[in-house]
């Protein structure tokens, strides 16, 4: 995906205010980028593919007893979730951020996107954002011509949030099924059920009821990153299990990796031969950094056989808190773009106080 946004252009959709916005909750942009929210059954290619833009999937937004802001809408195309690179989600997050900088009437912004990626897309777009007002993410868990699609309901509730004065200052939330999530604690946790996302740590920051968003608690600190970045350099991901050695974290380094994320089990332990591949990678200038495959808690030093986590942290690894080893990842290769020292990683990667 590449993302022109000299060409994307931006259109008030004057059907979708027709049909629920109110001109007291002013506008918001919302930036299509594709998904199963846009998808529809083929027949032929065997299986779900992009089929609607923007405008078409506003159109079936419909009213909300409160009103809408009315959307003006920014379409980069339709995109698989699974197909981002970093550079275009920071594309998507930068296309945003110019809409709201160009009008500082917009109360916020919506971004429509697949699924498959959304959490760590979600914490990608939080690490870069910087204006006050929300930003918003949504898509569907059902195609758009499903029964019971959800795709309708979860962008009138990403408007609604959006243009929600309590969610100033939250910045990146994922709205769907009626919650709303803070963008570090928000985890995929169903390939299929419409409630598949969940936030296992905190539970969500808010909800949509009854045609209002309502702030449950106020998010403690976020992690950000300044607003320009250099290249993103290539950073591995590798998952512990049984049987499993470090050869997978040599092959990253072969292969020109500036960082190294390291899925632990539990509370963050490896056999020692991850291990020892990790302190041949940090020998070499390679970061790595320690998270846990387990989706809820964080990665500690409790534990201090070889390959436990204390052995880990010892060896000059860096902890993830409670970050997922994906946003781990992103987190890892985006401190890496804005040059990050040792120190300035782990301040990023630890869990805000």
């Amino acid at each position: 995906m590449s993302v022109d946004r000299a060409a994307a252009g931006t259109a008030e959709v004057g059907a979708a205010a027709e049909g629920g916005a109110a001109a007291g909750l002013g506008r918001a942009a919302v930036v299509f980028t594709g998904g199963t929210i846009s998808m529809t059954v083929d027949p032929v290619a065997g299986g779900a593919t992009p089929a609607l833009g923007g405008d078409a999937l506003l159109a079936s937004v419909g009213a909300s007893p409160g009103g809408l802001p009315a959307p003006v809408v920014v379409d980069l195309g339709r995109t698989p979730a699974s197909h981002f690179s970093f550079d275009d989600l920071l594309g998507i997050a930068r296309t945003a951020a110019d809409a709201l900088a160009a009008d500082p009437a917009l109360v916020g912004a919506v971004v429509v996107q697949g699924t498959d990626t959304m959490d760590e897309a979600a914490f990608t777009y939080d690490l870069a954002w910087h204006d006050a007002r929300p930003l918003v993410v949504t898509g569907a868990m059902r195609t758009s011509d499903a029964p019971g699609a959800d795709g309708p309901a979860n962008l009138r509730d990403a408007l609604l949030v959006a243009g929600s004065g309590a969610f100033r200052g939250q910045g990146c939330v994922v709205v769907l099924g009626g919650q709303v999530h803070a963008a570090d604690a928000v985890v995929k946790m169903h390939t299929s059920a419409v409630d598949a996302f969940a936030s296992p740590d905190t539970g969500p920051i808010g909800r949509v009821d009854g045609g209002r968003a309502l702030l449950l608690r106020r998010r403690v600190g976020r992690r950000s990153l300044p607003e320009r970045l250099g290249p993103v350099p290539p950073v591995g991901l590798v998952v512990a299990a049984i049987g499993l050695d470090g050869s997978a974290i040599d092959a990253c380094v072969a292969a020109g990796a500036a960082g190294v994320v390291v899925e632990a089990t539990g509370a963050g332990n490896t056999h020692p031969s991850l291990l020892a591949a990790a302190e041949r990678a940090m020998a070499a200038g390679v970061a790595v950094v320690l998270a846990s495959r387990v989706p809820a808690g964080r990665v500690t030093t409790g534990y201090a056989f070889p390959g436990g986590g204390a052995t880990w942290a010892r060896a000059g690894a860096i902890l993830a808190g409670r970050l997922t080893g994906p946003k781990a990842r992103a987190a890892l290769s985006l401190g890496l773009a804005a040059g990050l020292d040792r120190d300035g990683l782990a301040a990023l990667l630890d869990d805000p106080a």
